[in-house]
């Protein structure tokens, strides 16, 4: 349990230094009049903290019913999102819900739900095969409809990956995941048919000197952070691709600046506390006493491991651009602290199971 606090933690004191570091010059530039990145991520953090630690010591997360609540409040918030004047659009995207003080996206509340439905539905009752599939694929792929019609392919791809991780540990056999699989490929590829910007990216992905200007800038932008950053890279705050070549680097693209700033050492460094993090937490799964609490925990943790291989593949230029953040580095209120509610969620129920094995 320590272990898996301590790498939280420290990652997420990484994240406000290099939300600091990549997002000072762009937010002189462009947000003269606002508070700084830094300060807006550290009290964003300090939410998900008070969060984390109100949701730790309730019993609410081990009950159907509030899944099933939040299953069916992030519907409801997915479908306003969609609706003209709720919904906000950002880089091409309705993804955003405007709150004042910060813009909520319905989809990181829906990941939380669908998987908690999940585990729950899979943990807690017996039911015919034949409803436990159409029941476990109706609660996936609805959120998953509304949330491609955003469009957030990201976000889909990371809840579907997650929830047929989650899937394969309830047990399910191999032909549900073959039927699901078959019909996620024609509707992938029905998706790259109705949207040509999805071609370009993967087209951009295999040779982004392509248009080096247009589809392929993000990605040569990066590798042209990563590159020359060699051992060390070059020195906390002396990032040079965060001088407008990188578009918004506080965000999706943050970890480009940290390897360019910190070099192998640094990224080495980070990576090893994410595989303590991922570590630890399937551990804590082996430890809990109820199959639903255990589902959950999997679930969760295989869904911000997910996220993380995602982003730094894009980064690296393994994947193609996607936009999707790295959990507890990447600057946005929104994600920091629906990514601590997820470790109040987990740290409820290992602290649950610890309870039962003192008594």
């Amino acid at each position: 349990m320590i272990l898996f606090l301590s790498s939280v933690l420290f990652l997420s004191i990484i994240g406000i230094l290099f939300v600091h570091s990549a997002g000072s010059y762009w937010s002189e530039v462009h947000y003269k009049d606002q508070l700084p990145f830094a300060f807006k991520q550290a009290s964003y953090l300090v939410v998900g903290i008070l969060g984390a630690l109100f949701i730790r010591n309730k019993s609410f997360v081990r009950l159907p019913m509030f899944w099933i609540g939040t299953y069916i409040l992030s519907i409801l918030f997915l479908i306003g999102v969609l609706i003209p004047g709720i919904g906000v659009v950002r880089n091409g995207s309705q993804s955003w819900i405007s709150l004042g003080f910060m813009n909520f996206q319905p989809a990181e509340l829906a990941k939380i739900a669908v998987l908690g439905m999940l585990s729950f539905s899979l943990g807690n009752e017996k039911k015919s095969k034949l409803k436990l599939y159409t029941q476990s694929a109706f609660v996936l792929l609805l959120p998953v409809s509304f949330i491609m019609l955003q469009p957030d392919f990201g976000s889909a791809f990371v809840l579907i990956v997650a929830a047929f991780i989650l899937l394969f540990a309830a047990g399910l056999p191999l032909k549900f995941f073959v039927s699901i699989g078959m019909t996620g490929i024609v509707a992938l590829v029905a998706l790259i048919a109705s949207a040509p910007y999805r071609l370009d990216r993967i087209q951009s992905f295999l040779d982004p000197w392509k248009d080096p200007l247009g589809t392929g800038f993000q990605a040569i932008q990066s590798l042209l952070a990563v590159g020359p950053a060699g051992l060390f890279g070059f020195g906390y705050g002396n990032s040079r691709q965060k001088f407008l070549y990188l578009p918004e680097p506080q965000n999706d693209f943050i970890f480009s600046i940290l390897l360019e700033e910190t070099g192998f050492i640094g990224g080495f460094i980070v990576i090893s506390t994410f595989v303590l993090f991922f570590t630890t937490g399937f551990t804590l799964a082996t430890r809990v006493k109820t199959r639903s609490s255990q589902l959950t925990i999997i679930g969760f943790t295989s869904l911000l491991a997910i996220q993380t291989f995602l982003n730094m593949g894009v980064v690296t230029g393994l994947l193609p651009v996607t936009g999707v953040t790295l959990p507890f580095i990447s600057y946005g209120g929104s994600s920091l602290v629906t990514t601590w509610g997820i470790i109040g969620i987990i740290l409820n129920l290992a602290n649950d199971s610890e309870k039962e094995g003192r008594r």
